[in-house]
């Protein structure tokens, strides 16, 4: 087993759930093996380590950290996250960049990888925390009540347009991680944090007519690979 774990490509923002929830629920069937043997019938043992193995599964691979090779093209934006698109807009909000923006709405389910990557190469301008609810993350009304996150960032390629990644908790999510701050240059695709157990991810850009979304909504998305917007 300890091989096993060790083969996982496990991240280190799920510390310490990483640890201690595998630790627990292996814990937990010794303790029902063990209390279970001779008082309880052979089949009913065996259903519960069954299903505490895949309890045991479930968090290891949700933790999970896979391989991306990323596109070298520096005329595109990755997706920020793993999901489905859930809503493609206009926002015509000018406290977020300043002028009208197109947001891209992404829900991570609790299946998704949770990794949250940058959508291109940029620097970090500031990183802003927000308290809030927590609401099912694929009403995209949560984007203004839940607990948030914003990254702001400039893209350090041409067009040189700021851009926001905003790190949505969900009704299940309640820990937002993010391991950059204000004057770091992340490279595309680099991993920058997560969100632990369900969430939100969105991307806003400038309004531009060189930008060209390449996705619509139901369509699936991976962090760091698929190509949310390019500029022709």
């Amino acid at each position: 087993m300890k091989r096993f774990l060790m083969r996982i490509p496990l991240t280190k923002y799920g510390l310490p759930q990483v640890a201690v929830f595998p630790a627990l629920v292996l814990l937990l069937m010794a303790a029902v093996f063990l209390l279970a043997k001779g008082r309880v019938h052979i089949a009913v043992t065996i259903t519960v380590e069954l299903l505490l193995t895949i309890v045991l599964v479930w968090v290891l691979a949700f933790f999970r950290d896979p391989y991306r090779q990323i596109p070298s093209e520096t005329n595109i934006l990755l997706s920020p996250a793993d999901g489905v698109v859930t809503d493609i807009e206009v926002v015509d909000d000018e406290t977020i960049l300043g002028e009208k923006a197109l947001r891209i709405g992404i829900f991570l389910n609790i299946f998704n990888v949770h990794i949250n990557r940058a959508p291109c190469r940029a620097k970090v301008e500031r990183t802003d925390y927000k308290k809030g609810r927590f609401i099912n993350a694929m009403d995209r009304q949560s984007s203004k009540v839940n607990e948030s996150n914003d990254i702001l960032m400039t893209r350090l390629d041409e067009p040189a347009d700021r851009l926001l990644v905003r790190q949505i908790s969900g009704a299940i999510a309640r820990r937002i991680v993010c391991r950059t701050k204000s004057g770091d240059t992340l490279a595309s695709g680099q991993k920058f944090g997560m969100i632990k157990f369900g969430s939100r991810t969105e991307l806003y850009l400038p309004i531009r007519q060189q930008a060209k979304c390449r996705v619509k909504v139901s369509d699936k998305v991976k962090a760091g690979l698929t190509v949310l917007v390019r500029y022709e």
